[in-house]
């Protein structure tokens, strides 16, 4: 992977093909190889940049608490490294969240953003709790304990039994992400804003993917605003990880969408 200090601090990340530019933001205990299935089927057509986010795979992790917005800052100083001026910028569940705070105060520098099973709503109390007790969780048992109990739910139930390669490979990606990294960024989810009025707000062209049996994030907290310039989809069968669970359907959207927003006008 290639690597970029800021602040001094190490952001990874990695490139794959030529194109348009697009960036693709990973969820919560991942990392860019949550994507691994999306890229080659994607990086024919467009240029794929494909970071670590802070906290997570082979970026540092810093100690204390973060904020989104600082993740969003990670990612306007990964485009300003590479040069580039607009960019489409897809995120996934945390990444969604990374996504929302770009497109609010950097919305010049992007040609569309999607969010993939993501949300513009802000935890409920119920939610701050989690968050919570996942930091509680992660301190106390360790990553392995926190990780073995997140991935079976992010997956459509009958995927879990069906695809056993899909369960351990997020389980290893997760395994690997820095303790601190991963209590960090879950107290920045907790502290993050409501942001539904970014989406209904926006002129860009947005995309909306939910997953049909998705049990973290259902279609209705993805489906928060409906506009011209709003494109939706839910991926049959998927939960909440359709880049493994249904990858050739999800760049199937991907690819509409960016061929709509890109080269039918969406691009200035």
């Amino acid at each position: 992977m290639e690597k970029l200090v800021c602040d001094g601090y190490t952001l990874c990340y990695s490139e794959h093909g030529e194109g348009e530019p697009i960036v693709l933001l990973h969820g919560f205990c991942g990392s860019s190889e949550y994507w691994d299935k999306v890229v080659p089927l994607l990086s024919g057509s467009y240029r794929c940049i494909v970071p670590d986010l802070r906290g997570h795979g082979s970026s540092d992790a810093p100690l204390g608490a973060y904020s989104i917005e600082q993740m969003a800052d990670d990612v306007l100083k990964l485009l300003d490294e590479l040069n580039l001026p607009k960019v489409t910028l897809f995120g996934h569940s945390m990444g969604g969240y990374v996504t929302l705070s770009f497109t609010q105060r950097y919305a010049s520098r992007l040609n569309g953003f999607g969010l993939i099973h993501s949300t513009g709503y802000a935890d409920d109390e119920a939610g701050k709790e989690k968050r919570l007790k996942a930091v509680s969780t992660i301190q106390s048992e360790g990553i392995t304990t926190f990780i073995d109990g997140l991935v079976p739910g992010l997956f459509a139930p009958e995927n879990v039994e069906s695809h056993q390669d899909m369960i351990i490979k997020s389980k290893e990606i997760g395994y690997r992400t820095p303790p601190q990294g991963a209590a960090g960024v879950a107290l920045a989810m907790r502290e993050r804003p409501d942001r539904r009025d970014v989406i209904s707000a926006s002129t860009l062209p947005a995309l909306l993917v939910a997953g049909e049996k998705d049990q973290v994030i259902p279609a209705e907290k993805v489906f928060t605003a409906d506009h011209p310039n709003i494109t939706k989809a839910t991926i049959p069968g998927a939960g909440h990880m359709s880049m493994m669970e249904a990858p050739e359907e999800l760049v199937k959207v991907m690819k509409h969408f960016l061929e709509q927003s890109l080269h039918e006008g969406g691009k200035e």
